[in-house]
């Protein structure tokens, strides 16, 4: 939905990750004009993009923390999200493994904090009904906790669902929109990208992660500094025999939760990640020492974990300011509202805090009135890789192109590509993310060439027009 120029939105959202995508989800079930703004190319291809992929259980910090409320009450939206939204999205349940007898009182003080959190269903577990739970843990195991709600989600495609549902009902979204100026006129905000692009609102709510900061030194706001801090991953092959049932903690220390191994929604294995403080808020590096520190801790978990199935490796920088998140009312300007350093379980608080924007909003003076004809589904991808033959046949006979295999390691059509595209996806990570096309054993090896050839029939685009992740990244360029 396009709005003409001039226009003054109610809302501004600053930042297409989970928070910003769902407060802009949420802000769209009401009677006001909103826009998504994002400095990348496409939405989640910042933090929210590199991340565990986890619904927490709610007992990893106290109580008196705004993050531990707005995790648990986050997480309880997710079977909601899912049946209204399509993302994949599974209740696979949390172990936290204890290997050495002097972990069992932790085990225990993370049991007891997250029933005084709320969480009513936490199992303390011997060394048996650990193994019960999780055959391939190392026998070492001598106990643990169990959350049965915990769980797992493909972000990128939780961002884009949200995205997607908020603009069918009305949401503008600027992409490559760096938000670089802000001044104050009359009763609403000028906001002035790094493009020359304006956009103008009453109210604005900074979700730009580790760029939150620099976005609030723009409005003349709160001086703060958001600290990057990686964490590098590792992904196994879908056949990887490491590929645990649940999700699997360590016993967390005092600057993490710890290197985990993690069962995706999609069928592989993730492991890691890191936790290291970083200057560069660019720095996506990841080093072979890591992948050793990686694999050492995950085989300690779950001895069959293998270097020999690492598939791909990436990284994550979590934008770090201090202990707890930072969502509040601006007290230097009027009508912004701050959502800032959320690290983990920002994902699982993301719908909560989405509320919680939603109420300080209205606490400033936004009138928030329900939209008649609200929807709050979209239609997932088709997927035919999950149906049945009788059901991919008929696709088929549809369209030839469901039958066109362009992937083949994930088994990802043609027809899929050019869904993707026509969804807006038009670079290469944003195909990927959006089909899991490039996301098997060969990493694109295979069928990388042919998603050019697809995304240049169906844009116009030429050669040199196609990126990885935006401009900069250019795929090709000078003569073939």
């Amino acid at each position: 939905m396009q709005k003409p120029e001039g226009t003054v939105y109610d809302v501004a959202v600053i930042g297409a990750g989970v928070c910003g995508a769902a407060t802009a989800r949420l802000l769209s079930r009401y009677d006001l004009r909103v826009v998504l703004a994002e400095r990348e190319a496409d939405v989640s291809f910042g933090t929210s993009k590199a991340n565990s992929g986890i619904v927490h259980g709610g007992f990893h910090h106290g109580s008196s923390f705004l993050k531990t409320r707005l995790e648990v009450a986050g997480a309880s939206m997710f079977d909601r999200l899912k049946d209204e939204l399509g993302f994949p999205f599974e209740r696979c349940g949390i172990l936290v493994a204890a290997m050495h007898p002097d972990e069992l009182p932790v085990i225990e003080h993370l049991r007891e904090q997250g029933l005084a959190n709320g969480v009513t269903n936490l199992e303390s577990c011997s060394r048996e009904r650990m193994l019960e739970l999780e055959p391939k843990l190392a026998p070492e195991v001598c106990g643990g906790l169990y959350a049965p709600d915990g769980g797992i989600v493909e972000p990128y495609r939780y961002v884009f669902a949200l995205v997607e549902n908020a603009r069918d009902n009305g949401t503008v979204l600027e992409t490559g929109f760096d938000a670089v100026s802000a001044r104050r006129e009359g009763d609403h905000w000028v906001i002035g990208a790094a493009d020359g692009r304006v956009l103008r609102a009453r109210y604005a709510v900074n979700a730009a992660g580790l760029h939150a900061d620099r976005v609030s030194a723009a409005f003349g706001a709160e001086t703060f500094s958001i600290k990057p801090r990686k964490g590098e991953y590792f992904l196994l092959d879908r056949l990887a025999p490491g590929h645990p049932g649940r999700v699997v903690f360590p016993v967390p220390n005092s600057v993490s939760k710890g290197m985990l191994v993690i069962p995706t929604v999609e069928g592989t294995t993730l492991i890691g990640p890191t936790a290291e403080a970083v200057e560069d808020k660019g720095d996506l590096s990841t080093t072979a020492p890591q992948l050793e520190r990686i694999v050492a801790s995950a085989r300690a978990l779950i001895p069959s974990v293998s270097e020999r199935d690492v598939i791909t490796s990436f990284s994550g920088l979590r934008p770090t300011l201090h202990e707890d998140f930072f969502i509040a009312p601006s007290e230097s300007v009027p009508a912004l509202i701050h959502v800032a350093g959320i690290q983990s379980p920002g994902l699982t608080a993301s719908p909560a805090i989405a509320e919680y924007v939603a109420d300080l909003l209205s606490e400033q003076g936004l009138e928030l009135a329900e939209k008649a004809g609200w929807n709050p589904r979209v239609e997932p991808p088709v997927r035919p890789r999950g149906l049945s033959p009788e059901a991919r046949a008929a696709l088929v006979e549809k369209d030839p192109a469901w039958g066109r295999i362009v992937c083949r390691c994930e088994e990802v059509s043609e027809a899929e590509i050019v869904e993707a595209i026509r969804h807006g996806h038009r670079t290469l990570d944003g195909i990927k993310f959006y089909t899991r096309a490039q996301m098997g054993r060969c990493q694109g090896g295979f069928c990388t060439y042919r998603i050019l050839r697809i995304l240049m029939r169906e844009t116009g685009m030429s050669w040199e027009d196609v990126t990885k992740r935006g401009k900069g990244t250019e795929v090709l360029g000078g003569e073939l």
